[in-house]
């Protein structure tokens, strides 16, 4: 047995799942095998994860990736109650994509990223109201947040239950927590195993299942009101990206497809292996 804590239920000892994963002996909560310093999370995502080591090229993505927030957002509207639902708070906000299309949905928007460069381009580009650094160290004051939303962002956090700690601290009841993130107990994650597209640790800490994020929710006041798998938009470009380069199969394929504007391509997908979340604090 391995000596750690587990951030879902406070277990003290898990056993091996995949390299460099590990499974709670208690709750069966998946996650990463690593103890990662604040320095070491700051360059994680600096402007390289964003350029060339994660995404090709993120702001030449922001078609697509509005498609998804924009369908994400339109399902969170059936769950806003007028005149309550009046501001959001985003947490890990990146470039500002989401808020820039959100704040003609709100009162008020605003946000927070780890990425100094995102954060920087959300401010100067977008005129966005967002703070850089952790949430968990952010100095709040007595704020209270309406809705926070945390777009495929909780696998990437190294203590998600310190974030829902202090969420639950600064939400009113009634108030709504929407989280996407990858189904460890999905059928393409069981049957793609080691290689599922979403392992890839240190950047993705926590691998939830439905009932491993909804007894972290619980625990902190929060009633799971929406889960469903969801789908999304990608790029041809960062599609390619990814089988080409990111995995090194051949590089002079990928700058040959370059050339036949395959950015501009978009398509959507879902292969039922991400779930959406929305929780209504209690």
């Amino acid at each position: 047995m391995i000596r750690l804590n587990c951030a879902v239920c406070s277990g003290s000892s898990a056993r091996k799942f995949y390299k460099g994963l590990v499974v709670c002996s208690e709750c069966g909560h998946v996650f990463a095998d690593y103890d990662l310093t604040d320095d070491e999370l700051r360059e994680l995502y600096s402007k390289n994860y964003f350029f060339g080591e994660e995404y090709n090229d993120y702001v030449a993505d922001k078609n697509a990736l509005q498609k998804n927030f924009m369908l994400r957002l339109k399902t969170l509207q059936r769950f806003l109650v007028p005149g309550e639902h009046k501001s959001l708070f985003e947490i890990g906000c990146a470039y500002g994509f989401f808020l820039d299309l959100a704040r003609d949905y709100f009162e008020s928007v605003s946000g927070i990223d780890i990425s100094e460069d995102g954060i920087c381009y959300a401010r100067r580009n977008l005129g966005l109201d967002v703070l850089q650094g952790d949430f968990t160290q952010a100095d709040l004051d007595d704020r209270e947040f309406d809705v926070v939303c945390l777009w495929d962002t909780i696998e990437h956090l190294r203590c998600p239950h310190l974030y829902l700690e202090k969420l639950a601290r600064h939400m009113h009841p009634g108030s709504l927590l929407t989280i996407t993130t990858g189904d460890i107990k999905s059928l393409n994650a069981s049957l793609k195993g080691e290689s599922w597209r979403l392992i890839h640790p240190p950047t993705h800490l926590h691998y939830f299942s439905t009932e491993t994020l909804t007894r972290l929710l619980n625990r902190y006041g929060f009633e799971v009101v929406y889960n469903r798998p969801c789908g999304f938009y990608r790029s041809l470009d960062q599609v390619a990206y990814n089988i080409f380069v990111l995995r090194g199969r051949s590089p002079g394929l990928y700058d040959l497809l370059q050339k036949m504007r395959i950015k501009e391509i978009n398509f959507y997908l879902n292969l039922y292996d991400i779930r959406y979340f929305i929780a209504r604090k209690l």
